[in-house]
């Protein structure tokens, strides 16, 4: 599992997001009609998809061909359901999700859920199980009621929610083909707030962590674990309802903060998104940056285990023991809630979970060198890793994690029978 230098010269498909590798492909193609994507699909010895570049491993890399969706042709087109209250919309893959945000609501519509960065694409934060925070929010791949696929045959495929293989199919690490559409559960547009708490005591947050947790519909813990015994910041999107009062008040212990603040406490939080407590769409209070703004370019590296949600206050408070190991390293760590799925490669699979997510400097061989450490720690909980950010786990601890492995090996030789689509890493983990 060792990336590239940055100073290694890139080849025909770049660097990736973090500048952390340089792609391994030997051709790189943008197609712009489905017909020459299946052509290129159907040609190539070796092939994988290439996303919007926020993975932080080769997980999207192959020696063969790299190809991007983004400039495939598609609109955002939404069917209402019968009552008015839902609908699907169907999106092209390479779409990010900042975009497709904008196009729903100017029809009306809404997403249940975002990751803290808008600028990623919808394929890729499915493919890789990527997710937002909420005790009733699942991972964005949970919205996922369709997927168009062209197979490493070239040929067309569509599976939808009941079809034999869906739950397999959705996180799926680009492993069964080259998704061209989605089609994503929408309901009607709604207005959110958003609030920040500073210095919540460690001790009352995990005296009651469900209370904490649940608190808003979207609550994320930001902290560098060894900080005086305090959470630094408590962030917090409450949804808004009829009738009331607005947003919530400081949770017990901490202080409202005074003014704007990034997750990086004491940086300039210009791009953040708005926390002063005001109504607001719900595309510009779910993420916790702007889109028009790409925030720490290059400057980090990211790990994200996921713990079940019965062992999170055990795991939190062996993290806080563990935290003096890596003082120095960690930019800082988020704690979110994600609810249960049954996908599954989800980090969420079979029940609620918690994501324990590390922001590092971007010093890679310092950051496996520590990750070990964390991974021994976490180990106890049954934690799962993060499809798309750096982890050290053996591959057949991996695969001891997630109790429908053996099916999704088998979906996978099932459309992928000539194993056009396994890049080095997958075929590391043994996918």
């Amino acid at each position: 599992m060792t990336t590239t230098s940055t100073t290694a010269r890139p080849g025909p498909a770049g660097l990736n997001w973090a500048r952390n590798l340089a792609y391994g492909a030997s051709r790189f193609a943008e197609p712009t009609s489905v017909a020459e994507l299946q052509q290129l699909v159907a040609e190539a010895p070796q092939v994988r998809a290439l996303g919007s570049r926020h993975s932080f491993t080769r997980i999207a890399d192959t020696s063969g061909l790299l190809v991007s969706v983004a400039q495939l042709p598609g609109s955002v087109t939404v069917t209402p359901a019968a009552d008015g209250r839902s609908g699907v919309v169907s999106v092209p893959a390479g779409m990010r999700y900042a975009e497709l945000a904008r196009a729903l609501d100017a029809q009306g519509w809404a997403l249940g859920a975002m990751a803290s960065l808008p600028h990623i694409s919808v394929a890729g934060a499915i493919a890789t199980g990527t997710h937002g925070s909420g005790d009733a929010t699942g991972s964005l791949a949970t919205a996922v009621v369709g997927l168009e696929l062209v197979r490493s045959d070239g040929s067309i495929a569509m599976i939808r929610h009941g079809d034999d293989g869906f739950d397999g199919a959705v996180v799926a690490l680009g492993a069964l083909g080259i998704v061209t559409r989605v089609e994503l559960a929408v309901e009607p547009s709604y207005a959110m707030t958003q609030v920040v708490d500073l210095d919540l005591p460690w001790d009352a947050a995990l005296a009651d962590l469900d209370a904490v947790m649940g608190s808003a519909t979207s609550v994320s813990l930001f902290t560098n674990w060894s900080r005086s015994g305090v959470i630094d910041q408590v962030w917090r999107k409450s949804r808004v309802t009829p009738g009331a009062s607005g947003a919530p008040a400081p949770l017990d212990g901490a202080v409202r903060a005074g003014s704007a603040e990034h997750p990086l406490r004491g940086q300039p939080a210009r791009n953040c998104t708005d926390q002063g407590g005001t109504p607001g769409p719900w595309f510009e209070r779910l993420p916790h940056f702007r889109a028009e703004f790409t925030p720490s370019n290059g400057d980090e590296l990211q790990s994200e285990y996921f713990v079940p949600r019965s062992h999170a206050v055990a795991a939190l408070a062996a993290m806080r023991a563990h935290g003096p190991a890596f003082e120095g390293l960690l930019q800082v760590s988020e704690v979110r809630s994600i609810r249960g799925d049954d996908l599954w490669l989800s980090g969420a699979y079979g029940g609620d979970v918690i994501g324990i997510h590390f922001t590092w400097m971007p010093d890679e061989r310092a950051v496996r060198a520590t990750l070990p450490g964390i991974e021994s720690v976490l180990a106890p909980f049954g934690a799962r890793p993060h499809w798309g950010k750096v982890f050290t786990m053996d591959p057949a601890a991996v695969a001891a994690r997630y109790p429908r492995w053996e099916s999704f090996r088998a979906l996978r030789a099932e459309w992928d029978a000539r194993g056009a689509l396994l890049g080095p890493l997958l075929e590391h983990w043994g996918v």
